[in-house]
């Protein structure tokens, strides 16, 4: 697909997408608005939009939407100019912390907001309400977009408000994959966790479980499953796979992490299919029945077999049909004018490994965010270079006899070495074609952490037997830290 290049500055230093560049800004008018001037002196303008903010116009209020206002707020063209739409009743917040230290038990220091606002999972300032209200960026909260009108710039949310854009910022992220109501997906008692809602309905009724089945052997269900312990439940994953997060472990290491579950109480059922969640007389879950017949009993059970992009409205722009979400170029940008794309629900060019992907991550929705921004209110046209990461923390509440903490970085290609007992550290390292291609560390120092990014990017050329034959997982990142000067 050709996408549409239209972010090159004119003689006014206008850029066709961007309504004003950052020197202009400065002596405009804070809600001055080239597009809307012109639209406004075609005699266009006849209905009353409810946001007064028109400039730019974000859809979506997480991760991503809160480091993009950042981004602008740094560039100076928040102030009048930026609206926010989200259906939830929060402003954008770090949602990896509602899988993690949301879910323990009161009396081990539970994650809260304000705590988590964006953007400090990035070492940022914390964005509360007041922060958006500071900074002059118009927040609509618990209404968001139903319907899109590409040519006029308009958007319809639930409540019929009528919004207008110039330029427009889609971070809808991804909705939870759901079973269907006919085998019971949405009894009392079954969860799904995206937004704090979510995770405050399933406390509430972990906090009067006594048996949960987790659903899943991905991020989601190691991490719930890992703060079910802390609730001292009788606690089991099911999922059709062989082993934990198959995407990226390999046997030998998910094997590690299956046993440390194992010490801590939880049970697996592997390659097993569901049926049907199964419910008493009160029409609450009381088990899961597996395709084999046999039953799991269960008055909580939390669903987490994936994502689909939130597409939402927008189904008529162009879509990457192989790997779902919108698509865009290396600067966010989709095929239509004016409207870009970012987080989770873009389909983008992985420079690095020259594919197209979708990463549903963290690191990404800031990243991407913080790009596409930049990309649109300066004459920044570098491609978005990113390297995948991903990590998860678990055990971390107080009391736990052993605290995870793994990070990866890189493409899990090629032949996997492994280095260590476990006992805490391991490391895995794939290589391809004699070069390294993705690491994971568990349990690495801050120091050893910060190498991995840099081993992962270099891609350098490696002894696999000197490193398979290092005794220690600090010799073995020794060996490849070495290879880097090589």
């Amino acid at each position: 697909m050709a996408l549409a290049s239209t972010t090159l500055p004119t003689k006014s230093g206008l850029s066709l997408w961007c309504p004003t560049s950052p020197s202009l800004a400065r002596r405009l008018p804070a809600r001055f608005s080239p597009i809307g001037s012109r639209i406004a002196s075609r005699g266009l303008v006849t209905a009353s939009f409810a946001n007064e903010n028109r400039e730019y116009v974000i859809i979506g209020g997480g991760n991503a939407a809160g480091y993009a206002a950042r981004t602008f707020v740094e560039n100076g063209l928040a102030d009048g100019r930026l609206c926010i739409v989200t259906k939830e009743a929060y402003a954008p917040y770090e949602r990896p912390a509602l899988t993690k230290a949301y879910l323990f038990p009161p009396e081990k220091k539970p994650a809260r907001l304000p705590g988590f606002h964006t953007c400090v999972g990035g070492g940022g300032e914390r964005q509360t309400p007041d922060w958006y209200k500071e900074k002059g960026i118009e927040m609509i909260y618990e209404d968001p977009v139903t319907a899109a009108d590409f040519e006029k710039r308009t958007l319809t949310t639930n409540t019929g408000k009528q919004l207008r854009y110039g330029s427009l910022i889609i971070a809808t992220g991804c909705t939870a994959s759901r079973f269907p109501d006919k085998i019971g997906g949405n009894l009392p008692g079954v969860h799904y966790i995206r937004e704090v809602a979510d995770a405050d309905s399933l406390i509430s009724s972990l906090g009067k479980s006594k048996k949960i089945v987790v659903v899943g052997g991905g991020y989601i269900g190691m991490e719930v499953a890992a703060a079910a312990v802390a609730w001292n439940l009788d606690t089991t994953i099911v999922f059709p796979e062989d082993q934990l997060l198959q995407r990226l472990f390999t046997p030998s290491l998910a094997q590690r992490y299956e046993d440390l579950y194992r010490q801590n109480g939880v049970k697996f059922v592997k390659g097993a299919s569901i049926n049907n969640l199964e419910a008493g007389s009160d029409g609450r879950v009381t088990a899961v029945k597996l395709a084999d017949g046999s039953t799991i009993e269960a008055d909580t059970v939390v669903i987490g077999i994936g994502a689909k992009p939130a597409i939402g409205p927008f189904e008529t722009l162009a879509m990457n049909k192989s790997i779902g979400g919108i698509q865009v170029d290396g600067l966010f940008r989709t095929s239509t004018p004016g409207i870009f794309a970012i987080g989770d629900v873009a389909a983008f060019p992985l420079k690095i490994y020259d594919r197209m992907t979708r990463v549903e991550h963290v690191d990404h929705a800031r990243r991407s965010a913080q790009h596409c921004v930049k990309s649109l209110l300066t004459a920044h046209t570098d491609t978005y270079d990113y390297l995948p990461y991903f990590y998860s923390r678990v055990f971390e509440y107080e009391g736990s006899s052993r605290k995870v903490w793994w990070q990866f970085y890189g493409d899990n290609v090629g032949e996997a070495v492994e280095v260590g007992n476990f006992d805490p550290k391991i490391a895995t390292f794939w290589i391809e074609s004699g070069r390294l291609k993705g690491v994971l560390v568990e349990s690495g120092s801050p120091e050893e952490f910060q190498l991995l990014p840099k081993l992962a990017r270099s891609q350098p050329i490696v002894d696999k037997a000197k490193l398979a034959s290092a005794s220690s997982v600090e010799e073995a990142l020794q060996i490849a830290e070495a290879a880097l000067q090589s």
